[in-house]
């Protein structure tokens, strides 16, 4: 009788032990940070991810407004964040801080230069070889057309238009 207390006393001690575990490590601060994409346009948004944080925390950086990770038990979160449009090109840090922990991680990425938008024709593309010869072809068709349609007109009328 008594090993089998003993035995579920050992049990349950393990259990909690191991069920707190990942509690545990939920709250130690700030590791295994990623950025999706290293390098990303101005304007353009980045999806910044963290182990550790389990109360939630921040991101910080000079490329974007600071943003707020969720809380989340299993201490994974993660967080998107919008590139301003005026950022300098280059490299850049973030800082990310968990609510619970005063420890920091940081992250390097990098801002390339915005790219204007292809808004196709207008301008912004120059015609190909084939747009042209049939833009050519439709404007000899309507001057062939125009001639014809002119002269049974003068024959119609009798040599007067």
């Amino acid at each position: 009788m008594r090993a089998s207390r003993a035995l579920a006393v050992t049990a349950t001690a393990c259990a909690a032990v191991a069920l707190s575990a990942p509690l545990a490590g939920a709250t130690n601060g700030p590791r295994n940070v990623t950025v999706n994409p290293f390098a990303v346009h101005q304007g353009s948004t980045i999806h910044i991810s963290a182990q550790g944080c389990g109360h939630g925390g921040t991101v910080d950086s000079n490329a974007f407004r600071q943003v707020r990770f969720p809380v989340n038990p299993s201490g994974n979160v993660s967080a998107t964040a919008r590139i301003r449009d005026n950022a300098t090109p280059g490299r850049y840090n973030l800082v990310v801080r968990c609510s619970d922990n005063p420890r920091v991680e940081t992250h390097q990425f990098e801002v390339l230069a915005g790219r204007g938008a292809q808004g196709g024709l207008g301008g912004s593309v120059g015609p190909s070889s084939t747009e042209v010869g049939i833009g050519a072809g439709l404007v000899a068709t309507a001057a062939v057309g125009g001639s014809f349609f002119l002269a049974r007109r003068r024959r119609a009328a009798g040599g007067q238009i």
